[in-house]
């Protein structure tokens, strides 16, 4: 190629891109057919052993008269390539002319961003600084003489980013020079800390990996030299002040402003690395000072950015706060309570407050003033500031619940004062927060102050449920809203545990009533029953076995609203009730499954009868799971029951969707019919042979479909890991239906597309299902379906890649 290509001014450019693109070729294309002893062989002749001469030629080319900036960026991208391809001699390139050009065309605006790439991978090439001493030498003065262009091109943003580029590779590679001998690359340092200063926040972030590594390898060091202390101080000043709002924040397009805050985080982060090296204290007083220097001026509303962006800060830093410390933090929890009513001040104040929870618990004196802060920001009319105030309220409550206990009567009065006043999201938060304290009580209190919120909510139910006409859409929004609050309560306190608090006696009854009458009346709106539904799986576990009397009545109301609407929320939340009292020996219980089971399987067959099972495949799947749920507590009703043939034929319509949990759930409903204990048993149990009988005549009957369904999935859109159910499925149906299965999968096999399954590995299947049937080898019906499977896998692919080199 050189010989062929490089005497040739007109044909240089076509040396120069075949030997840009021949290491990137061979270190990053492996589909190249070679083996590996020969791919090695290979590159160490094409690249290892050719290395000086393309350096050579590189040089050559770049100082013979009239090169073009055109063939000197070809050249630079060429080296780029040789360079992180690891084949450049580095201490030999150092010595070349080649060297000083590189760093010297910096000047020209042409070839700067191929330079600064060439530079920069260098610089990332000796990285193994203990190898690379004699190359770090050379390298090092170079860069660091690049540190007045700084100032020469400081109106130029796309020149900065170009040195902030070095400046930032050199300080990450050389960090650990950084810490032994400052003096000496010190000046990289006061360098980076230039680019983390200017004011284009595109470029800002280049430096910021420099400051987390070196400030990493600083925090292993048993002391810090001044000099690096120095310059973490300024770099968090820096940091606070690239944290301002712009002046004018109403010029700010709404994309602008998430971008801006998005950064902003991203800034807290270097702001703890900041605090590795500093300490947090130290980091913390900093911002503390600048807010109360910012407060002196006078007319704080007017600056509110200089108070906004170190409150910021602060809350950035939050995570590095030691709960014990007794210097930096009370300063700053006295300053909140006097700081300006700005909201955007106001917003930054109360998420310190949320971020030093920990800290406030270690400091029960500060609750009192901190709630009223809160309580303060529930009532201002900015919506952000009382998000901000209902995560304040969450964490304080969480971290100092033990403390809280005795503020629970005024967060009550709160609620019924303020919280109608509060917007769904802020009023869920204060509920949570209340319930974190609730759990932090003995259980007899827990239980009176979880009655004395609960029974608010409730009393709202019960009167929309008493009115003589329907309730309103947005009556019916304020219940949903109830319960969700009520909901979230009943998680956060969990169980009480099977022995109730006294107080809780008739609750469960109590509230059972209030939920039977409300969802009788509103059962036909979605959303209202979604909400019953999610209230009613954490009251059950709440309540436990206490629940019992009731559950039969839950289930009832289930069944008769999932009859009435065809929601799937009734059938999930009757599921939840058998899975819970499923084996308690109470008969009218076991009544109520077997209505659930047969009047649920009539309702659901009589929706697939108008309805295509795509259309419902959230019905399908909860009434899939019940079954699941049915057939393991239940399972003589289950199988004994008229229902049991229309359970089964419902259940297979699930196997045609694509939808891989409701797959999975019938597969394994399938799976568990067919390898039931009933067929295993060694003596004739009178009862299993009344399982088997009833399993053997739903079999005989849907054989043919059902093994249609399986094939048509395992060779269509069932999921990858659902192979495994299918075979074993197809074990227990060669075994208990040997010369059925041989009957049904010819006319199977010859209705599924080509496209899925090849003719030969139809016919291949079929061969051996039919061996191993004869033969009773029944464990060589996993082979032969795992077999088809890749056939049909392998067939697919072919197909994928034909169709892609067609596009």
């Amino acid at each position: 190629m050189i010989e062929t290509f490089g005497p040739i001014p007109a044909t240089v450019p076509v040396l120069l891109q075949f030997l840009k693109v021949l290491p990137e070729e061979l270190t990053g294309n492996s589909r190249i057919p070679v083996t590996d002893d020969d791919y090695r062989e290979r590159s160490t002749k094409l690249l290892t052993d050719n290395a000086k001469r393309v350096v050579d030629l590189l040089c050559m080319y770049d100082q013979a008269p009239g090169v073009t900036p055109a063939v000197r960026n070809q050249i630079l991208e060429c080296l780029r390539t040789w360079i992180i391809a690891g084949e450049i001699d580095l201490e030999s390139f150092c010595k070349s002319p080649l060297f000083g050009r590189t760093f010297e065309s910096l000047a020209s605006d042409e070839l700067f961003d191929s330079v600064v790439d060439v530079i920069c991978e260098l610089i990332h090439e000796t990285q193994e600084i203990d190898d690379n001493m004699s190359v770090i030498e050379r390298i090092v003065p170079r860069v660091i003489a690049l540190t007045p262009k700084l100032e020469e091109h400081k109106d130029e943003p796309d020149s900065i980013r170009g040195f902030a580029r070095i400046f930032a590779e050199a300080g990450e590679t050389y960090r650990l020079l950084i810490v032994r001998h400052i003096e000496t690359f010190y000046p990289i340092v006061e360098a980076i800390g230039k680019c983390s200063a200017y004011p284009d926040l595109d470029i800002v972030p280049i430096t910021f990996p420099f400051w987390m590594r070196l400030a990493q390898t600083i925090g292993k060091k048993h002391s810090v030299e001044p000099l690096l202390t120095e310059a973490y101080k300024a770099l968090a000043s820096v940091i606070i002040r690239h944290l301002h709002f712009p002046p004018d924040v109403t010029a700010m397009t709404s994309q602008e402003m998430d971008s801006f805050r998005s950064f902003r985080h991203v800034m807290g982060d270097t702001l703890k690395d900041c605090c590795l090296v500093l300490g947090a204290d130290a980091c913390l007083l900093n911002a503390y000072n600048l807010v109360t220097a910012a407060l002196l001026k006078g007319s704080p509303v007017a600056a509110w950015q200089e108070i906004e962006a170190p409150l910021f800060a602060m809350r950035s830093m939050g995570a590095e706060v030691d709960p014990s410390d007794d210097s930096a933090v009370p300063k700053i929890m006295d300053l909140i309570p006097s700081l300006p009513t700005h909201p955007k001040i106001r917003y930054a104040a109360l998420l310190i407050v949320s971020r030093y929870t920990e800290w406030i618990n270690s400091h029960p004196n500060y609750i009192s003033f901190q709630l009223q802060y809160i309580s303060q920001g529930f009532e201002d009319p900015d919506t952000e500031v009382n998000a901000a105030a209902g995560q304040a309220l969450k964490h304080l409550c969480q971290d100092g619940k033990q403390h809280l206990t005795d503020f629970l009567p005024t967060l009550h009065t709160f609620l019924k004062t303020t919280g109608s006043k509060l917007v769904q999201e802020d009023r869920l938060q204060v509920y949570e927060a209340i319930a974190y304290v609730i759990s932090a009580m003995p259980m007899e209190k827990a239980a009176e102050s979880l009655k004395t919120f609960s029974l608010d909510i409730l009393s709202q139910i019960h009167a929309v449920t008493g009115k003589t006409t329907l309730a309103t859409a947005k009556e019916l929004k304020e219940i949903g809203c109830g319960l969700e609050n009520l909901e979230v309560m009943l998680h956060v306190v969990g169980p009480f545990g099977d022995h109730l608090p006294a107080g809780c006696e008739n609750s469960c009854r109590d509230a059972w009533a209030v939920f039977d009458a409300f969802t009788t009346k509103y059962a036909y709106d979605l959303d209202t029953t979604e909400r019953i539904t999610r209230v009613l799986r954490p009251g059950l576990a709440l309540f436990g076995q206490s629940a019992l009397p009731i559950a039969s009545s839950v289930v009832l109301r289930m069944i008769t609203s999932f009859e009435a609407t065809g929601f799937s929320a009734f059938l999930w939340i009757a599921g939840k009730v058998v899975t819970r009292f499923g084996r308690e020996s109470d008969p009218e219980l076991k009544i109520s499954f077997q209505a659930l089971y047969e009047r649920s399987t009539s309702k659901i067959v009589s929706l697939l009868q108008t309805t295509a099972p795509r259309d419902i495949p959230d019905v399908l799947e909860d009434y899939v799971r019940l079954l699941l749920q049915l057939e393991d507590v239940v399972p003589d009703t289950f199988y004994q029951s008229s229902a049991f043939a229309l359970a089964f034929r419902a259940s297979m319509a699930a196997l045609t969707l694509i939808q891989s949990d409701l797959v999975f759930a019938a597969l394994d409903l399938f799976r568990n019919i067919v390898n039931n204990d009933c067929f295993s048993t060694p003596a004739a149990d009178p009862k299993d042979t009344l399982l088997a009988a009833a399993i053997k005549t739903v079999i005989e009957k849907e054989g043919l479909g059902f093994v249609a369904c399986l094939l048509n999935g395992l060779v269509g859109d069932f999921p990858d890991d659902s192979t495994s159910s299918v075979v074993s499925i197809f074990r227990s149906l060669a075994t208990l239906f040997p010369s059925e299965l041989v009957a049904w999968l010819p006319p199977v096999l010859q209705h599924l597309p080509v496209t899925s399954a090849p003719n030969e590995s139809k016919q291949q299947l079929l061969v051996d299902v039919s061996a191993a049937i004869n033969g009773r080898q029944f464990d060589k019906v996993k082979y032969a379906i795992l077999g088809f499977n890749r056939a049909c896998r392998k067939a697919r692919d072919r197909r994928r890649v034909a169709s892609l080199n067609n596009d």
